[in-house]
């Protein structure tokens, strides 16, 4: 029950562009893999099992680039499973190569990719979407990229952000598209339950949504998920980071099973305004699973059986070293003559054709 593995070892909120150009930008590839690589480093070193990357899309970040992350890592530490890259950076990497989904899909695999994080999913619902995420992925292309996962044997999860400008009929329509696309290609090994953090969201600074999920709503979408994935789908995974300790606790009596990742440096709920996310030891994440009267286990990213070696160096592990996140704009980073936003295409060219 639960992974021991870093989060988002370095990813940049990001827009599309064409291939930068320049060794200026090789330089700057260079000194933002070479970070990478230290983190993965340090991950291994504390018993870490898998690496996981993910963000936006920055202009300067191609289909190259994302295969040049996959291979430094490879290269650094063989042994790490790679689970990286949401939907739309995968949409984004294949348009700036030119390639269809699955072939550049194909290409990851073959340098090391291992999986897909379920991210950019938000709320598989169009209507949400247009409000929350209107220049992301839709609701079908994000489901064509996991297919297209899924066909040449990357598996994935799958993920739901609720309590914002949703409603409970958005929820259901999310968990039945996630069953469909289940009974189709069959490579969803987990749902994760993600509750809203509001605190520093611009959608909800700007009035657009609300405060979040009550607790009551938390503990209902993971039962609901749970009744209605299954069998499809059979591991229903706890966010410990957005539910807190407690709330993880209680959610393991309500149909949950699975608690993800201690954590390494996560920074996406943490600067939402999340209280959690920076680290839950292997020691503190089975303690909290005894005592909500659960038998803990560690897995692997798809489920197996870690070794032993890797199961002792992850407790007692050393302090994390410090991270390495300069401001982006000291990046110094391309800007392409004109960004490309999947989802906004579509619906433009859906107008026209109206």
């Amino acid at each position: 029950m639960g992974r021991n593995r870093p989060a988002n070892p370095y990813k940049r909120p990001d827009r599309f562009a064409k291939k930068a150009q320049g060794e200026g930008y090789a330089a700057r590839s260079v000194y933002k893999l070479e970070e990478i690589v230290r983190r993965t480093e340090e991950a291994w070193e504390r018993g870490a099992t898998e690496v996981c990357l993910q963000g936006g899309i920055h202009p300067a970040f191609t289909g190259d680039y994302y295969a040049s992350v996959v291979r430094a890592i490879r290269d650094a530490v063989p042994g790490i499973h790679v689970h990286a890259f949401s939907a739309l950076e995968i949409w984004q990497g294949a348009a700036t190569l030119g390639l269809s989904l699955a072939e550049y899909l194909a290409h990851l695999a073959d340098l090391g990719l291992g999986s897909l994080p379920g991210t950019a999913a938000e709320v598989l619902d169009d209507e949400v979407r247009r409000v929350i995420c209107p220049d992301k992925v839709t609701t079908a292309q994000w489901l064509a990229v996991h297919d297209a996962a899924h066909r040449v044997g990357l598996r994935s999860n799958v993920t739901l952000m609720f309590g914002h400008a949703d409603t409970p009929r958005s929820w259901a329509r999310h968990l039945l598209r996630a069953r469909e696309q289940q009974l189709r290609s069959g490579g969803f090994t987990e749902f994760v339950p993600l509750p809203f953090v509001p605190m520093e969201a611009p959608i909800y600074l700007q009035g657009r949504a609300r405060r979040g999920p009550t607790f009551r709503e938390a503990l209902l979408v993971h039962a609901v998920a749970r009744l209605a994935l299954h069998p499809q789908i059979t591991n229903i995974q706890a966010s410990w980071v957005k539910l807190g300790p407690e709330g993880t606790r209680q959610a393991l009596a309500a149909g949950v099973n699975d608690l993800g990742g201690t954590l390494m440096n996560e920074s996406i709920s943490r600067s939402a305004g999340a209280e959690f996310g920076q680290e839950l030891p292997p020691e503190r994440m089975e303690e909290l699973i005894r005592t909500a009267g659960r038998i803990p286990r560690q897995r692997t990213t798809l489920y197996g059986v870690p070794s032993e070696e890797r199961v002792r160096a992850s407790f007692g592990a050393a302090p994390l070293a410090e991270p390495l996140n300069p401001p982006v704009q000291d990046a110094g980073l391309v800007a392409p003559p004109r960004l490309v936003r999947p989802g906004l295409l579509l619906a433009a060219a859906g107008e026209r054709q109206a």
